[in-house]
Protein backbone atom coordinates (compact mmCIF):
# COMPACT_ATOMS: atom_id res chain seq x y z
CA UNK A 1 0.00 0.00 0.00
CA UNK A 2 0.94 3.72 -0.92
CA UNK A 3 2.56 5.73 1.85
CA UNK A 4 2.26 9.42 1.95
CA UNK A 5 1.68 9.95 5.31
CA UNK A 6 3.48 13.51 6.31
CA UNK A 7 3.35 14.67 2.99
CA UNK A 8 1.64 17.89 2.37
CA UNK A 9 -0.64 17.70 -0.22
CA UNK A 10 -2.54 20.57 -2.63
CA UNK A 11 -5.60 19.50 -4.44
CA UNK A 12 -6.53 22.11 -6.95
CA UNK A 13 -9.77 21.24 -9.21
CA UNK A 14 -12.45 20.27 -7.42
CA UNK A 15 -15.93 20.95 -8.40
CA UNK A 16 -18.58 18.11 -7.60
CA UNK A 17 -18.16 14.33 -6.99
CA UNK A 18 -17.87 13.76 -10.24
CA UNK A 19 -14.60 15.91 -10.52
CA UNK A 20 -11.17 13.75 -11.61
CA UNK A 21 -10.01 15.95 -8.65
CA UNK A 22 -11.91 13.98 -6.39
CA UNK A 23 -10.63 10.94 -7.16
CA UNK A 24 -7.29 12.07 -6.19
CA UNK A 25 -7.52 13.70 -3.22
CA UNK A 26 -9.61 10.43 -2.00
CA UNK A 27 -6.67 8.43 -3.05
CA UNK A 28 -3.86 10.91 -1.48
CA UNK A 29 -6.16 11.16 2.24
CA UNK A 30 -6.22 7.13 1.68
CA UNK A 31 -2.72 6.75 1.49
CA UNK A 32 -1.77 9.32 4.74
CA UNK A 33 -1.52 12.41 2.95
CA UNK A 34 -2.12 15.56 5.07
CA UNK A 35 -4.26 17.73 2.79
CA UNK A 36 -5.39 21.28 1.25
CA UNK A 37 -7.92 21.98 -1.16
CA UNK A 38 -8.37 25.42 -3.54
CA UNK A 39 -11.77 25.94 -4.52
CA UNK A 40 -12.77 28.68 -7.36
CA UNK A 41 -14.63 31.40 -5.46
CA UNK A 42 -18.08 32.51 -6.36
CA UNK A 43 -20.03 35.70 -5.19
CA UNK A 44 -22.56 33.70 -3.64
CA UNK A 45 -20.74 31.14 -2.08
CA UNK A 46 -22.07 28.26 -3.71
CA UNK A 47 -18.60 26.67 -4.89
CA UNK A 48 -17.16 27.00 -1.37
CA UNK A 49 -20.35 25.40 0.24
CA UNK A 50 -20.95 22.31 -2.02
CA UNK A 51 -16.98 21.50 -2.36
CA UNK A 52 -16.50 22.24 1.88
CA UNK A 53 -19.49 20.01 1.87
CA UNK A 54 -17.95 17.67 -0.10
CA UNK A 55 -14.32 16.75 1.53
CA UNK A 56 -14.94 17.46 4.90
CA UNK A 57 -14.75 13.48 5.31
CA UNK A 58 -11.09 14.15 4.00
CA UNK A 59 -10.73 16.73 7.17
CA UNK A 60 -8.29 18.96 5.31
CA UNK A 61 -5.87 21.35 6.59
CA UNK A 62 -6.11 24.18 4.40
CA UNK A 63 -9.13 24.77 2.18
CA UNK A 64 -8.67 28.12 0.31
CA UNK A 65 -9.73 29.96 -2.59
CA UNK A 66 -8.16 30.39 -5.49
CA UNK A 67 -8.34 31.60 -9.04
CA UNK A 68 -5.89 30.67 -11.40
CA UNK A 69 -6.91 33.98 -13.14
CA UNK A 70 -5.37 36.26 -10.62
CA UNK A 71 -2.14 36.55 -9.51
CA UNK A 72 -2.67 37.48 -5.98
CA UNK A 73 -4.93 34.61 -5.03
CA UNK A 74 -2.33 32.39 -6.06
CA UNK A 75 0.45 33.92 -3.88
CA UNK A 76 -2.15 34.24 -0.69
CA UNK A 77 -2.86 30.54 -1.17
CA UNK A 78 1.12 29.61 -1.18
CA UNK A 79 1.64 31.94 1.56
CA UNK A 80 -1.26 30.70 3.73
CA UNK A 81 0.77 27.05 2.58
CA UNK A 82 4.14 28.45 3.89
CA UNK A 83 2.78 29.67 7.09
CA UNK A 84 0.68 26.47 7.96
CA UNK A 85 3.20 23.98 6.72
CA UNK A 86 6.01 25.47 6.13
CA UNK A 87 6.64 23.28 3.04
CA UNK A 88 4.69 21.23 0.22
CA UNK A 89 5.49 17.70 -1.12
CA UNK A 90 2.91 17.26 -3.85
CA UNK A 91 1.09 19.62 -6.11
CA UNK A 92 -1.92 18.23 -7.79
CA UNK A 93 -3.38 20.18 -10.85
CA UNK A 94 -6.69 19.85 -12.33
CA UNK A 95 -7.73 22.79 -14.05
CA UNK A 96 -8.99 23.33 -17.57
CA UNK A 97 -11.23 25.60 -19.21
CA UNK A 98 -12.90 26.47 -22.53
CA UNK A 99 -16.23 28.01 -23.18
CA UNK A 100 -18.50 25.84 -24.59
CA UNK A 101 -19.09 27.26 -27.82
CA UNK A 102 -15.42 26.15 -28.53
CA UNK A 103 -16.04 23.04 -27.82
CA UNK A 104 -18.01 22.17 -31.10
CA UNK A 105 -18.30 22.76 -34.89
CA UNK A 106 -15.40 24.41 -36.84
CA UNK A 107 -11.98 24.41 -34.88
CA UNK A 108 -11.03 27.75 -36.83
CA UNK A 109 -14.45 29.41 -35.84
CA UNK A 110 -12.75 29.70 -32.04
CA UNK A 111 -12.69 33.24 -31.15
CA UNK A 112 -9.73 35.00 -30.14
CA UNK A 113 -10.92 35.45 -26.47
CA UNK A 114 -11.59 31.89 -26.22
CA UNK A 115 -8.35 30.87 -27.50
CA UNK A 116 -6.66 33.24 -24.81
CA UNK A 117 -9.39 32.18 -22.02
CA UNK A 118 -8.78 28.65 -22.40
CA UNK A 119 -4.46 28.75 -22.75
CA UNK A 120 -4.94 30.68 -19.67
CA UNK A 121 -6.85 28.36 -17.84
CA UNK A 122 -5.91 25.19 -18.66
CA UNK A 123 -2.19 25.48 -19.49
CA UNK A 124 -0.14 28.67 -17.95
CA UNK A 125 -1.99 27.82 -14.80
CA UNK A 126 0.36 24.97 -14.41
CA UNK A 127 3.18 27.12 -15.12
CA UNK A 128 2.31 29.81 -12.60
CA UNK A 129 1.39 27.26 -9.67
CA UNK A 130 4.84 25.59 -10.45
CA UNK A 131 6.77 29.00 -9.64
CA UNK A 132 4.56 29.55 -6.60
CA UNK A 133 5.27 26.00 -5.37
CA UNK A 134 8.74 25.51 -5.85
CA UNK A 135 10.48 27.71 -3.20
CA UNK A 136 7.91 25.66 -0.74
CA UNK A 137 9.77 22.24 -2.00
CA UNK A 138 12.55 22.01 0.33
CA UNK A 139 12.35 18.77 0.33
CA UNK A 140 11.75 17.73 -3.49
CA UNK A 141 8.19 17.00 -4.29
CA UNK A 142 5.78 15.29 -7.20
CA UNK A 143 3.34 17.64 -9.15
CA UNK A 144 1.17 15.72 -11.16
CA UNK A 145 -1.25 17.46 -13.77
CA UNK A 146 -4.09 16.05 -16.08
CA UNK A 147 -4.08 16.18 -20.30
CA UNK A 148 -6.05 13.95 -22.46
CA UNK A 149 -5.76 12.45 -25.69
CA UNK A 150 -6.86 15.36 -27.83
CA UNK A 151 -3.56 17.36 -26.87
CA UNK A 152 -1.50 14.64 -29.67
CA UNK A 153 -4.65 13.56 -31.48
CA UNK A 154 -7.59 15.41 -33.37
CA UNK A 155 -10.73 14.40 -31.47
CA UNK A 156 -13.58 15.79 -32.45
CA UNK A 157 -15.21 18.98 -31.06
CA UNK A 158 -12.06 18.90 -28.16
CA UNK A 159 -10.98 21.72 -30.77
CA UNK A 160 -9.00 24.42 -28.44
CA UNK A 161 -8.84 22.04 -25.59
CA UNK A 162 -6.59 19.89 -27.72
CA UNK A 163 -4.28 23.06 -28.24
CA UNK A 164 -4.41 23.56 -24.59
CA UNK A 165 -3.47 19.91 -23.65
CA UNK A 166 -1.02 19.92 -26.05
CA UNK A 167 0.69 23.21 -24.21
CA UNK A 168 0.18 21.16 -21.18
CA UNK A 169 2.56 18.28 -22.64
CA UNK A 170 5.26 20.54 -23.33
CA UNK A 171 4.62 22.75 -20.17
CA UNK A 172 5.29 19.29 -18.49
CA UNK A 173 8.38 18.27 -20.01
CA UNK A 174 10.25 21.93 -20.05
CA UNK A 175 9.01 22.12 -15.85
CA UNK A 176 10.21 19.03 -15.60
CA UNK A 177 14.11 19.78 -16.80
CA UNK A 178 13.84 23.16 -14.67
CA UNK A 179 12.34 21.48 -11.13
CA UNK A 180 14.19 18.55 -11.60
CA UNK A 181 17.62 19.02 -10.21
CA UNK A 182 15.62 20.38 -6.78
CA UNK A 183 14.17 17.01 -6.45
CA UNK A 184 11.27 18.10 -8.09
CA UNK A 185 9.31 15.53 -10.57
CA UNK A 186 6.84 16.59 -12.86
CA UNK A 187 3.88 14.20 -14.49
CA UNK A 188 0.78 13.94 -16.60
CA UNK A 189 -1.73 11.51 -16.45
CA UNK A 190 -3.74 11.08 -19.73
CA UNK A 191 -7.12 9.66 -18.39
CA UNK A 192 -9.86 8.26 -20.47
CA UNK A 193 -13.03 10.35 -20.89
CA UNK A 194 -14.83 10.21 -17.96
CA UNK A 195 -18.08 12.27 -17.79
CA UNK A 196 -17.32 15.19 -15.32
CA UNK A 197 -18.47 18.85 -15.48
CA UNK A 198 -15.65 20.05 -17.54
CA UNK A 199 -16.17 17.36 -20.17
CA UNK A 200 -19.96 17.66 -19.78
CA UNK A 201 -19.64 20.60 -22.16
CA UNK A 202 -17.36 18.82 -25.17
CA UNK A 203 -19.65 18.11 -27.58
CA UNK A 204 -20.52 14.66 -28.10
CA UNK A 205 -18.80 13.05 -25.10
CA UNK A 206 -21.27 10.37 -24.17
CA UNK A 207 -20.57 8.80 -28.07
CA UNK A 208 -16.91 9.04 -27.54
CA UNK A 209 -17.33 7.49 -23.84
CA UNK A 210 -19.32 4.56 -25.51
CA UNK A 211 -16.54 4.44 -28.47
CA UNK A 212 -13.95 4.19 -25.98
CA UNK A 213 -16.36 1.12 -24.23
CA UNK A 214 -16.19 -0.79 -27.66
CA UNK A 215 -12.17 -0.17 -28.99
CA UNK A 216 -10.17 -0.07 -25.57
CA UNK A 217 -8.38 -3.43 -24.75
CA UNK A 218 -9.89 -3.52 -21.08
CA UNK A 219 -13.35 -2.48 -22.98
CA UNK A 220 -14.84 0.03 -20.70
CA UNK A 221 -13.55 3.54 -19.63
CA UNK A 222 -11.79 4.56 -16.16
CA UNK A 223 -12.91 5.93 -12.90
CA UNK A 224 -12.33 8.85 -10.54
CA UNK A 225 -10.26 6.24 -8.33
CA UNK A 226 -8.22 4.42 -11.17
CA UNK A 227 -6.99 8.25 -12.12
CA UNK A 228 -6.60 8.90 -7.98
CA UNK A 229 -4.70 5.75 -7.65
CA UNK A 230 -2.67 6.43 -10.52
CA UNK A 231 -1.88 9.82 -9.31
CA UNK A 232 -1.42 8.59 -5.68
CA UNK A 233 1.82 6.76 -7.28
CA UNK A 234 3.23 9.25 -9.27
CA UNK A 235 3.64 11.58 -5.80
CA UNK A 236 4.81 8.46 -3.88
CA UNK A 237 8.55 7.34 -3.60
CA UNK A 238 7.67 4.54 -5.45
CA UNK A 239 7.75 6.36 -8.72
CA UNK A 240 10.78 8.48 -7.41
CA UNK A 241 12.53 7.84 -11.02
CA UNK A 242 9.64 9.28 -12.96
CA UNK A 243 9.49 12.73 -14.03
CA UNK A 244 8.77 14.44 -17.33
CA UNK A 245 6.25 11.98 -18.43
CA UNK A 246 2.75 11.12 -19.79
CA UNK A 247 1.34 8.29 -18.18
CA UNK A 248 -2.17 6.77 -19.74
CA UNK A 249 -4.57 5.71 -17.75
CA UNK A 250 -7.47 5.12 -20.15
CA UNK A 251 -8.08 1.23 -20.41
CA UNK A 252 -5.45 0.87 -23.01
CA UNK A 253 -7.20 3.03 -25.59
CA UNK A 254 -4.32 4.82 -26.71
CA UNK A 255 -3.05 2.28 -28.07
CA UNK A 256 -4.94 1.29 -30.42
CA UNK A 257 -5.72 2.96 -34.11
CA UNK A 258 -9.10 3.88 -34.01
Amino acid sequence: MLNLTGKNALVTGIANNRSIAWGIAQQLHKAGANLGITYLPDERGKMEKKVAELVEPLNPNLFVPCNVEQDEQIQSTFDLIRDQWGKLDILIHCLAFANKEDLSGDFSQTSRSGFNKALEVSTYSLVRLCGAAKPLMTEGGSIVTLTYLGGVRAIPNYNVMGVAKAGLDASVRYLAAELGPTNIRVNAISAGPIRTLASSAVGGILDMIHHVEQIAPLRRTVTQLEVGNAAAFLCSELASGITGQVLYVDAGYEIMGM
